[in-house]
């Protein structure tokens, strides 16, 4: 099993163990600072909800992406997590 799978595995067994949903999630990601790359991030979450929050480094470089969004289960958690690693560069906090 890969890093990765095993990483997703762990984290829904956490999610399922002390969470109860639906609950209020929050991502948070350091991409690049490139308009391109945010708003991919942003279509990952259109129309459903969620308040993004972004905030660009001291040097400009980085930008920290911050979304509070109401998620129903933890496979779907995984799923924007899943879908939010395709983007090149980001980095999942």
């Amino acid at each position: 099993m890969d890093k990765r799978t095993e990483f997703y595995k762990k984290l829904k067994k956490k999610l399922k163990k002390d969470t109860s949903f639906p609950t209020k999630y929050l991502f948070k990601f350091i991409v690049p600072s490139d308009v391109e790359k945010i708003d991919q991030i942003e279509e990952l979450f259109n129309f459903t909800g969620a308040v993004i929050n972004k905030r660009t480094s001291k040097t400009g470089k980085f930008t920290s992406v911050s979304v509070h969004i109401i998620m129903k289960k933890a496979d779907d958690i995984i799923l924007k997590y899943q879908q939010a690693e395709k983007i090149e560069g980001i980095i999942s906090l």
